[in-house]
This record gives C-alpha cells, structure tokens and sequence, in this order.
C-alpha cells in the first residue's frame, strides 16, 4: 500500500524532465534557418552583382570600342584635309624663303583640332583654339565618354622593313642607317658582352640579323662599309637560330609588327630600350618601324633619328657620332630648336637639310657657333634620297574612355593608316560630269549623293563571269577597290 503513492508523485516530474530538456529547440532551429537563408541570399547577391557588373563592362567596353573607332575615323579625316590646310597657309612659306610649302603636321595636335567632336572638355578646348561658339552647332560632341588621340607619324623612324625589297640599294640603306644608329661610343657595352643567347654580338652581326631576317635571299648580308662599297660576295645565312634553344627559323620575310623584332639574334632588352623603343608608354619617342614608305621625314623625326642619317651619310669616324659629348650636344640642340619652332616644319626639301648639316641654312650657323661643326657628307645625292619631308603612312592610337561608378572603362585601337594612294577629298565630283558620264561613268554607283566615277572597260561583275545574285549591286567590287580619301588600313589591333 505504501508503494503505491511513490509511484503516483514520480509520473509528474518525468514530465516536467522532458519539458525542460525540449526547451530551446525552436529557437535553434529558426536560428539554423535563418542561417542558410542568410547563406543562400548572399550567394544570389554575389552572383546578380556580378552580373550586373558584368553586363554593365560589356556595355561601357562596346561604346569604349565605337568611340574610339570615332576617333580613328576622324583622325583620317583630319590627315586626309592636311593638304587643303597647307595651301591656306602656303603664302606665308614662301615669305619665309621656301620654294614650296612643306607638310603641316596637323596630327600633332589632334586632341585640340577634334575637340569638336569630342566630350565637354575637348570642345572647351576647340572654342579656346578656334574662338568659336559650339552652342550653335548641331550633332556634335560626345555623351558620356570621350576619345584620346596620339598620331604618330612612322615616316619619321628608321622602317628596317625596306631590307625586304630584296635589292641591294634597299639593304645598303637600312645598314647604312643602323649602323649609323649604333655607332655611338657610349654604346659600346651593349655590344661588347654576351647576348640574351649567350652569344657575342657586335654591331655589324646585329644589323646583318635584322636585315637577313626580312631580306628573300638565302645570302648573310655584310654590314660593313667596306664590303658595302666593294659589293663583296658573302657566304650563306648563318645556322644561329637552329642552335639555340628552343630552335626556330628566320622569316625570310617582312616584319609582320614591330614586337616581330625581338626574335631577332642580338635583339634583347637592352637593345630594345635603346634603339627601338626607349619610352613604351610614348610611342612617338620610338625610333624603328616596320611601317612606312622608307624616307625619313626630316621634319617629324626625332632628334636621335636625325643623327642616325647624319651618320649614315658621312665618315665612319666623324666625331659628330663617335664623341659623346658631341653627340649628346647635337640632340640637345634639336631639342631645343624642335621646341622653339613649337612643331613648324624647318626644313622645305631634303637639300634644306643637308645644307644646315653641313654649316648654312637657317639654322646652321647656330648649330656651329653652339659647338656642333659643320659635317661633309660622302654623297650628298644619296643622303637626300633618304630623305622626304612629306609623311604618307602613319599610326592612330585612339583610346575609348568610358567613365562610369569608381571605374573607368578604357579600349584602344591602334591602326596604320597607309595615305600614299589616297586621292584627295571630293575626288569624285569631277567625274559626275556629262563627258565623264558618256565615257562609261556610273551615276549612283555608291549611293544617292555620291558623285560617280569613271568605269573602266571591261569592269564590273560581267569581268568576272557571272551574274550578281538579285539586289546586289553590280558595281560593289569597283566600289571596295576604289581608293579611300582616308587611306588604306595596313594594320588594326583592338586592345
């Protein structure tokens, strides 16, 4: 009887045992939900900002990519007009004593000439250039981005390219100017330890590499003024580059780019820091090109360049490029003199040049009396057919700049534009003529508004044989040959 009781008190404290041991659960459990959607949540941010980013750099990068293929349109705008802006101005030429007027470098201030066309800043500039009032024009400027211009002009650096034509004047040239690149003094360390292939390689073996490179023929060519003279017969092409490791071959070809150039043997980094490309962020300070039309525009070219033809047109032992200091006074001096003339052209033909190399002209007298003597060249003739004052090809760096939220979108395009056959703008309106339309001109042959041209016999899809497909216009393939006021693309990378 007694047990009874006990067992009747105990049922209610298991109960509240399991009560209290069941306490707090709940909690826990939303605790843990929360922490996962907490988890999920912060995944799915992540990811919708990161497509949102991602979306958001696609748009700005494509408009970057327009404005800057803006910039280079307008840029062959710009160098294609440079001829109607030098005859406004070729009275003033004359006054000055030239015979003709001589290439105004319009590119050199691109930025300011195009500001038009540009953002707010750029056209601010234009109205402090031209003191015009924009407000009144119509369709113009740029919204929400704008484009950075640097033209540099490759008719003023040392094109090795022109070893390729094969034939020995074209070879002589380019080591007469190497050579007359390298000759320096100061630059005889470069030359006197081993290359980046272990090897020793001296002036002469450098610049018979760059030329047998791009050079058709099989033969090593002397980079030596003797053996140039004499026209020496050479043995083969060295083996060089199947020795090395890892082996490859020369081209035997043009240099497709400059960057082509570092395959060369003895074409290391201290090599290119000094010949080639001395400033990579300014490729107006660059001294070699593989574009070109082969003479050096004596106006643009810069001063390192201008004693490279100095010296390849006299003595090889001429103190002017073997004395440091005279050289380091020469490129001082066209320095200064480029920075005075504030990018005028100083010189109206090859011989105006020379002339002052050699103690006259304008500015000759004071190249002699700042210590800089006077220098005889071997061939005066040869020398000036180095020479031109007139660039034809030239390369664009246009930079899309797209600002947005902490981050600026930045696409560069970098083109060569080749002007040596353009014909000049409006070259069609005198063929819109009755005469020229009864000698086989095509009215409307790019379009309504554009003024024909002329139709070769035998042009034309019937030329090829076949019969254009329905809506294609017969005369496209004229249309695509025909020569482009704006030049000729020759090279284009997107960066």
């Amino acid at each position: 009887m007694s047990a009874r009781p006990v067992f009747q008190r105990s049922r209610p404290v298991a109960r509240r045992r399991r009560r209290t041991d069941q306490r707090g659960i709940a909690l826990i459990m939303v605790m843990a939900a929360i922490t996962v959607l907490t988890v999920v949540l912060v995944e799915f941010q992540d990811e919708s900002s990161a497509d949102v980013s991602a979306a958001f750099t696609d748009r700005d990068t494509l408009k970057a990519e327009y404005i800057a293929k803006s910039g280079l349109a307008l840029s062959r705008l710009l160098i294609a007009a440079e001829p109607t802006i030098r005859a406004a101005i070729a009275p003033m030429f004359m006054m000055l004593g030239m015979k003709s007027a001589p290439q105004i470098p319009v590119w050199e201030f691109s930025d300011r000439v195009l500001g038009a066309f540009n953002d707010t800043e750029g056209a601010a500039e234009f109205t402090a250039l031209a003191s015009v009032d924009l407000s009144k024009g119509k369709n113009l400027g740029l919204q929400g981005g704008r484009f950075e211009l640097v033209i540099v002009d490759e008719d003023s650096k040392l094109n090795v390219n022109v070893a390729a034509r094969g034939d020995a004047f074209s070879q002589q040239r380019v080591a007469m100017e190497l050579l007359g690149l390298m000759s320096a003094e100061q630059f005889n360390p470069l030359f006197e330890g081993r290359d980046r292939d272990g090897q020793y390689s001296d002036r002469s073996t450098v610049c018979s590499a760059i030329i047998d490179w791009a050079d058709p023929d099989e033969s090593s060519f002397p980079c030596d003024i003797r053996a140039m003279a004499t026209a020496q017969s050479t043995a083969a092409e060295d083996s060089f580059y199947a020795m090395i490791d890892p082996p490859y071959r020369r081209k035997n070809a043009p240099f497709d780019s400059l960057d082509e150039l570092r395959l060369v043997r003895g074409v290391g980094e201290d090599f290119w820091a000094t010949f080639v490309d001395p400033e990579p962020g300014n490729p107006k300070k660059r001294i070699m090109t593989v574009w070109g039309s082969g003479a050096i525009n004596v106006n643009t070219a810069n001063a390192q360049t201008l004693l490279a033809i100095v010296c390849s047109g006299v003595a090889p032992m001429t103190p002017l490029c073997v004395d440091p200091m005279q050289t380091q006074k020469f490129l001082m001096l066209v320095s200064l003199i480029r920075g005075f003339t504030a990018g005028a052209p100083m010189f109206g033909s090859p011989k105006d040049f020379i002339k002052i190399m050699q103690g006259g002209g304008l500015f000759g007298p004071m190249l002699v009396a700042m210590g800089v003597p006077p220098v005889q060249f071997l061939s005066e003739a040869e020398t000036a057919k180095m020479l031109t004052t007139e660039s034809k090809v030239f390369s664009v760096y246009s930079d899309g700049v797209v600002k947005g939220f902490r981050r600026e979108t930045r696409v560069r395009i970098h083109s060569v534009v080749d002007f040596r056959s353009a014909p000049a703008p409006g070259y069609g309106q005198s063929w819109a003529t009755p005469a020229a339309m009864g000698s086989g001109a095509m009215p409307g042959q790019f379009g309504a508004g554009v003024p024909a041209m002329p139709n070769p016999a035998g042009t034309g899809a019937a030329q090829f044989g076949a019969t254009p497909p329905a809506g294609m216009d017969p005369n496209a393939i004229n249309g695509a040959l025909a020569p482009n006021p704006g030049g000729t693309i020759i090279y284009y990378r997107l960066e």
